[in-house]
């Protein structure tokens, strides 16, 4: 079945100025009933994920009527802080924010606090727990793990098989994500080498390279991202290395693609475009009162060739 992105159309009669990142707006009267609830993301960084991130955080917020402010930290902790307070400024109703990483969301918190503007975060969760935000929507990022290392398991039918993982970037993220793979893996599946990509593809394949040299009986390479997974397959062709199966994570069109033709043999989809989606409706009916979940998860599904055209959509159209 052909995966089909059905988009929200809603009546432009009725005369509600949507405001999108850079443009010049008059301020919104925060205690009218009768105004658009304002938002605004603060992004992380500029990389695949963060601009479907965006792209889907845009478009859930102009179906719901909703103004929006949007910045970008671009991996740097100060700059996030100064984005909310730009935020702060601009009196939003609630930030949105896919934080450079976990630790800077403390500081964000007490400036945020302080300005009684409340935050909504994505991906990551403050170190004193989730108390102090409006909500999160989140990755369980140990059980992608687990389930690639469980698809490890029942492939090897109980034989003995050595596995390589090249892992993300020494993040909390990336550790989660192989912490849950360890875990999930049979007696029978042991783990001969483990070693950063640093996220980047020719660092990626770089890896690879050399696990499969000093490991030449690796049946199994297990990559955080499908990016990553990229550069691996580069070198395992060009090492004529073609019976190392590769497991993966993101669910991208390029990685379903990859399954299809026998270059990945599986992933886990996680997609971005739920997590932006959830972020915008469930920071809206927190900021309502509406009765729901604080914390919501984005669903974690193994896909393998057979499954990968029910796969969910990772990212919105490069169009919106």
């Amino acid at each position: 079945m052909s995966r089909v992105h059905r988009h929200t159309t809603l009546a432009s009669a009725m005369g509600l100025c949507l405001l999108l990142s850079g443009c010049a707006a008059d301020s919104t009267d925060r205690s009218s009933s009768s105004s658009p609830p304002s938002l605004g993301f603060v992004n992380g960084d500029t990389k695949h994920f963060h601009t479907c991130l965006e792209k889907a955080v845009r478009e859930t917020a102009r179906n719901n009527m909703a103004t929006l402010r949007v910045a970008n930290s671009q991996a740097s902790a100060d700059r996030e802080l100064s984005n909310i307070r730009a935020m702060i400024d601009r009196k939003v109703d609630a930030i949105i924010v896919q934080s450079v990483d976990s630790k800077a969301l403390d500081a964000d918190i007490a400036v945020a606090k302080k300005a009684g503007i409340p935050l909504f975060v994505t991906s990551y969760t403050p170190s004193d727990g989730n108390d102090e935000v409006l909500g999160a929507v989140l990755f369980r990022l140990s059980e992608i793990g687990r389930l690639n290392a469980h698809w490890i398991s029942k492939d090897a039918s109980g034989r003995q098989v050595e596995v390589g993982i090249v892992s993300g970037d020494g993040t909390s993220s990336s550790n989660s994500m192989v912490s849950g793979f360890t875990k999930g893996l049979e007696d029978n599946v042991r783990v001969v080498a483990s070693e950063p990509g640093g996220y980047d593809r020719s660092r990626a394949k770089s890896v690879a390279s050399r696990m499969i040299k000093s490991h030449s009986d690796i049946q199994y390479l297990f990559v955080v991202n499908e990016d990553m997974a990229f550069g691996v397959r580069e070198a395992l062709d060009e090492a004529g290395s073609t019976d190392v199966r590769i497991v993966t994570a993101n669910g991208t069109d390029e990685g379903l693609a990859a399954l299809k033709d026998g270059r990945f043999s599986a992933t886990v989809s996680s997609s971005v475009m739920e997590m932006g989606e959830l972020a915008v409706t469930n920071a809206l009916s927190l900021l309502r009162g509406d009765q729901t979940d604080k914390i919501a998860y984005v669903p974690n599904r193994l896909i393998t060739e057979g499954t990968a055209d029910a796969a969910a959509i990772y990212c919105p159209y490069d169009s919106i």
